[in-house]
């Protein structure tokens, strides 16, 4: 028998062997097959894993971290939580687990594409030092780490890579996706034209006085002759500020508040100031004290012109477009590999208190 002989019997085993563990695992329910889903169904978790996602098991451990970190992102502590109705309770948990489940799977994609999602030395140093700006100190930053399971600053860059090549291999498979348009862009200034418009602004000054520790009828009456000093021109405007004004933030500069629009004032303050017209000294009264109050320029409110809108109207709707790709594409992710997915509902107790 030639050597090529032996070569082409032996191909032809090899794809023998191949075609039937195709047709046991995929195509029939063959002896391989339901030693697998033996195995499948009689493993037996513990307790303490809530989840299993190609094989890697989810801690509870590791739920309630996840569940502190969405509390954290909300302003809230494992104290909050165990106040909630028990109904969002289960919403926050199943969101947390959620999170979770789409790292492990996440986790697994990357390693597969993973010569195609390098991350360079700047992007780790450029978001670890994002990270480190949001704790005050770094004894409360070694706290978080702590607590997330985060041993030292070389886990901490390892876990960073990872999330960063996380976000690349979702761009690369969401990016593509999303797409704007010059009819969306139009028809986004059309309908939000109230929004983009920049509203009515003035600018003014004042010289204030408070009535927290003044009656306000002495208040009143020294602001009135200082207001008819300012009539009959025997003074100007910033001197009698500089002197007079209980208002530290704008005292100095002349009593100059600078440009504001109603949105950025008290409401009884700005309905006063904005009715008045330039360039004329108004004794006014507000829950705080009383005022002279002048305005020095007014802006009306006006909507710009759809070009110079154009990119941030375009990065608006790429956003809006994109966080839906973002959720699209991880609720896809875990149907197409809903079989590698198995949550131990049993085991996560509704009424289970966060360390």
């Amino acid at each position: 028998m030639t050597s090529f002989t032996k070569f082409s019997l032996r191909f032809a085993i090899y794809l023998t062997v191949l075609a039937y563990l195709a047709a046991d695992l995929f195509l029939f329910n063959g002896p391989l097959n339901q030693r697998l889903n033996t195995f499948r169904t009689s493993y037996n978790p513990t307790k303490d894993t809530v989840a299993r996602v190609f094989g890697h098991e989810i801690s509870r451990s590791q739920l309630d971290r996840a569940i502190l970190e969405k509390l954290y992102l909300t302003g809230k502590t494992a104290d909050d939580f165990s106040k909630l109705p028990p109904e969002q309770q289960k919403i926050i948990t199943y969101a947390a687990l959620g999170d979770l489940i789409d790292h492990e799977l996440l986790r697994t994609k990357v390693s597969v594409n993973s010569h195609k999602l390098t991350v360079s030395d700047q992007e780790i140093k450029d978001r670890l030092e994002l990270f480190t700006k949001a704790f005050p100190s770094a004894a409360e930053l070694t706290s978080a780490m702590q607590s997330q399971g985060i041993p030292d600053e070389t886990a901490l860059r390892n876990r960073i890579a990872a999330r960063i090549q996380q976000e690349k291999y979702v761009a690369m498979r969401v990016d593509p996706l999303v797409t704007v348009t010059e009819e969306e862009i139009s028809s986004f200034y059309e309908k939000n034209q109230d929004s983009l418009t920049t509203p009515e602004r003035i600018r003014a000054r004042h010289i204030f006085i408070a009535t927290l520790n003044t009656p306000s009828e002495t208040a009143k009456q020294t602001l009135q002759t200082v207001l008819n000093s300012l009539k009959s021109d025997t003074t100007n405007f910033t001197t009698l500020a500089k002197k007079i004004s209980t208002d530290p933030a704008t005292a100095n500069s002349g009593g100059d508040i600078g440009w504001m629009s109603r949105a950025r004032l008290p409401q009884d303050f700005a309905s006063a100031t904005f009715a008045l017209p330039l360039n004329q000294p108004t004794l006014i009264q507000t829950k705080l004290g009383w005022h002279i109050v002048e305005v020095t320029d007014r802006k009306p409110a006006q909507l710009p012109p759809l070009e110079s809108l154009r990119q941030e109207i375009h990065t608006a709707i790429s956003n809006a477009k994109r966080h839906q790709a973002v959720n699209d594409f991880r609720t896809e992710l875990r149907r197409f590999e809903k079989e590698k997915i198995h949550i131990y509902h049993d085991h996560i107790s509704p009424d289970h208190t966060i360390p």
